[in-house]
């Protein structure tokens, strides 16, 4: 049937051409668009008529009934609906109507008009075809369903659902939003390079790719903290970034090895700070783009109202096991993780590792309503001040959990150039099984010895919070373009 379908089409670009009519122009002068016009024309009573009007869009439904045809077509805004009438509508104009086939992109002019049963439309009074299409739209009553062909080919996914068009328009107004409060916050937006001599600012996998001008190595950016703070030692005291970082991890409904991340960084101020401006800004960002704080998420109902519950990370873990894991030695606590089925490697056996993952497997799926966890332990990031509670296992560290997944992550952030280059040793072997260690980055060390003001910082998945703010149930629903295996290709190894 797509066959057929391909070879009507193409009939119908031979005729447009055997008439010397050119099937893919350079213009058109658009005046006006849908949504605009049913705004201008919400009381046109039926059979009145408006102003002449030029507008363009996709043939989404095209019907005839004898004197009488009907084009439903969609721009960027919505539908209208194009009405020929022969007793009103150039001949030739009613003849052209034979060449135009659904999926074209077409334009029309004539006077706004609304039909006798009530519809808003275009009385045609000249039409041409601006861009004459060869394949066939997915069949019309059931759309486009298949999960993957969508991910995969967003291009007809936009046009047969509209909706998701809704979508990525909402992801265009929160990153705006979001840029407007920190910009009004006094933060400047800066870039950082997306190729790196070394990578940092986090425990994951990197790509590798070979510059072939300079003979060597370089990673995609897994996180720009190490070079914003590279601008505090310069004397910027607020920063952000808006941006695409790259890990090389697993695809799940949270997770795509590309995503887009904000980082910002607040010279002379702590963890405290960074967690109310956080609150302020993502409440300044839900209630311009959805005008309410409160937002309902794969039906359940999430306020982002500030200020946010905190809790601790280990007293919360505590809770679970019946007693106090500063009391449990690394062993003891290992056994506890075996036993609930935890897969931890067992030559990185670490009291603060071990800890965390059992928060992770008791308690992070019951953070619903958007929850601080704090003072987390030591071993979990080198990058991080000592907790003023016990400097001695624990940091100034918190990430904020919605719906039980993860938002941010931030921290009071560490400036002793000597106690960074301990926790790096310390921590420089972390994750190398899974090729997600922390390098040393000699240069980064050198610019601390430089001088960087106490600083709080924080980075926000911009595309979890999307997800959060659109009831997007994966991560894929709110990328235009997911990564995905490439088709026809077998898995390399």
């Amino acid at each position: 049937m797509d066959n057929d379908l391909v070879k009507s089409k193409k009939d119908n670009l031979r005729k447009l051409r055997d008439k010397s009519i050119n099937p893919y122009p350079y213009k058109f002068e658009v005046s006006a668009n849908s949504i605009s016009l049913r705004e201008e024309y919400d009381d046109l009573n039926n059979e009145e008529y408006g102003r002449e009007v030029s507008i363009a869009g996709r043939v989404m439904a095209k019907r005839g009934f004898g004197a009488i045809s009907f084009l439903k077509v969609r721009d960027s805004f919505g539908d209208i609906q194009f009405f020929l009438r022969k007793d009103e509508t150039p001949k030739e104009v009613f003849d052209f109507l034979g060449f135009v086939d659904l999926g074209d992109i077409v334009g029309g002019k004539g006077k706004v008009y609304r039909t006798q049963r009530g519809e808003l439309s275009i009385m045609v009074s000249s039409l041409e075809i601006l861009c004459k299409t060869i394949l066939p739209l997915p069949e019309k009553f059931h759309g486009l369903q298949d999960i993957e062909i969508r991910q995969r080919k967003r291009y007809l996914d936009l046009i047969m659902n509209p909706e998701v068009k809704d979508v990525f328009t909402k992801r265009s107004r929160i990153i705006s939003a979001w840029r407007e409060f920190l910009d009004s916050k006094g933060f400047l937006e800066v870039e950082i390079p997306v190729l790196q001599p070394n990578y940092g600012g986090a425990s994951a996998r990197p790509y590798v790719t070979l510059s072939n001008a300079w003979k060597s190595n370089f990673f995609l950016s897994i996180s720009p903290e190490l070079y914003l703070k590279r601008l505090l030692v310069g004397g910027y005291e607020k920063v952000y970034t808006v941006g695409k970082n790259f890990r090389n991890e697993d695809v799940d409904k949270t997770h795509n090895p590309e995503f887009t991340m904000s980082e910002f960084y607040w010279a002379y101020s702590d963890l405290n700070d960074i967690m109310s401006l956080t609150e302020q800004l993502v409440e300044f960002v839900t209630k311009k783009v959805n005008g309410t704080t409160k937002t309902n998420y794969q039906g359940v109902e999430i306020d982002l109202k500030a200020p946010w519950k905190r809790l601790k990370m280990v007293e919360e873990v505590n809770k679970k096991l019946g007693k106090d894991v500063k009391t449990m030695s690394v062993d003891d606590l290992f056994a506890v993780a075996v036993k609930e089925g935890l897969e931890i490697n067992p030559d990185e056996k670490k009291w603060g590792l071990i800890v965390a993952e059992l928060f992770e497997h008791f308690c992070e799926a019951e953070l619903i309503q958007p929850t601080w966890v704090t003072e987390y332990p030591k071993e979990t990031t080198p990058l991080c001040k000592p907790s003023r509670e016990d400097p001695q296992r624990l940091i100034e560290r918190t990430e904020c959990y919605i719906n039980g997944n993860e938002l941010c992550n931030g921290y009071s952030e560490l400036n002793d150039p000597i106690l960074q280059r301990i926790f790096f040793e310390e921590q420089k072997d972390q994750g190398r099984a899974k090729g997600e260690n922390h390098p040393m980055d000699e240069d980064f060390l050198e610019a601390m010895g430089y001088g960087m003001p106490p600083a709080g910082g924080l980075g926000l998945g911009l595309d979890r919070l999307i997800m959060l703010l659109t009831d997007s149930a994966t991560i894929r629903d709110v990328i235009f373009f997911p990564q995905m295996r490439q088709e026809g290709k077998p898995e390399q190894k």
